[in-house]
């Protein structure tokens, strides 16, 4: 079980001054009220005074760019509040450096979310590198917001690779398609070329693709079961998963994206890096990226 299914958990959102970090606030207070969450907008004050000197002749400077800092978050909480009036709005502004502030919040969250432009303090946090660590250090499911109106009303989007990784993805669009009663579109992208290079016989297409629909099935069976009320379109296409999902997404006007990830230290999860950096840079819509529970994710990979 992830910790993102305690509800109550807050919602922490990573705030710099960016238009970008704007609509994380607004997405995040939406989904903060979908939960009965309360919702943390937090800013990183990374200022490093020497440790035994202090800030000689820079404390006014230093006080000024706080109170820049406090005025950012205070922002971001009336764009918040203005969108879901009733949501319990947090705004904290913390010594340290973007990443390791996030990760260490991620712990007691149930959600973080970010902008996918970022600005200020959040500068490290534009699309690329620092989201990726972001995703597989993180205790919890990361969003990055995109799209002109984050707000979507589509369905949500799911890519599904045969492995139990994606397990995790799943519970989490399936829970997502169901709090929004939207339907759910589950992709699964086989390479065709992968499948010729692995083989000496010749391949029997239509059997192969037949296998790759009976995999989706298996992988959906038992969570279409425990969320009867939601719609589930199936897509199978011989494509690459980001250009698969990008281009579901783009077609049904989806309200997420949401992939699985392996994780630190685990060479899959440099192949799906790749493909949530396509999503990053591409994807029509805020994209979720969901680890599995420690220990489910344990016992599987024995």
């Amino acid at each position: 079980m992830g910790q993102w299914q305690d509800k109550n958990l807050p919602i922490v959102v990573g705030i710099d001054g960016s238009s970008s970090a704007l609509d994380a606030a607004r997405w995040a207070a939406r989904e903060a009220a979908r939960r009965s969450a309360p919702v943390y907008l937090v800013s990183a004050f990374g200022w490093s005074g020497h440790r035994h000197l202090g800030d000689p002749g820079l404390g006014g400077y230093r006080e000024s760019m706080l109170a820049d800092t406090w005025r950012t978050v205070a922002v971001a909480a009336k764009a918040a509040r203005h969108v879901a009036e009733g949501v319990e709005i947090s705004e904290l502004t913390l010594d340290g450096f973007p990443v390791p502030l996030l990760v260490t919040e991620s712990r007691t969250a149930g959600l973080l979310v970010i902008g996918d432009r970022g600005l200020g303090g959040f500068t490290s946090l534009l699309i690329g590198s620092v989201a990726i660590r972001l995703a597989a250090q993180a205790e919890c499911p990361v969003v990055v917001v995109r799209g002109e109106d984050s707000s979507g009303t589509g369905p949500v989007v799911v890519g599904i690779d045969g492995s139990p990784v994606s397990e995790a993805a799943l519970e989490f669009a399936f829970d997502a398609a169901d709090a929004r009663g939207v339907p759910l579109i589950a992709v699964h992208a086989w390479n065709d070329h992968a499948v010729a290079f692995a083989v000496t016989e010749p391949v029997e297409w239509d059997a192969a693709e037949a296998e790759e629909h009976r995999l989706l099935a298996e992988r959906l069976a038992g969570w279409s079961e425990k969320y009867p009320d939601v719609e589930v379109r199936r897509v199978v296409v011989s494509d690459g998963p980001a250009h698969a999902l990008i281009e579901q997404a783009t077609a049904s006007s989806a309200q997420l994206v949401v992939v699985g990830s392996h994780g630190r230290g685990s060479a899959a999860g440099l192949v799906l890096g790749s493909v949530s950096h396509a999503l990053l840079h591409h994807s029509p819509c805020p994209v979720v990226v969901v680890r599995p529970d420690p220990s489910t994710h344990a016992e599987t990979s024995r």
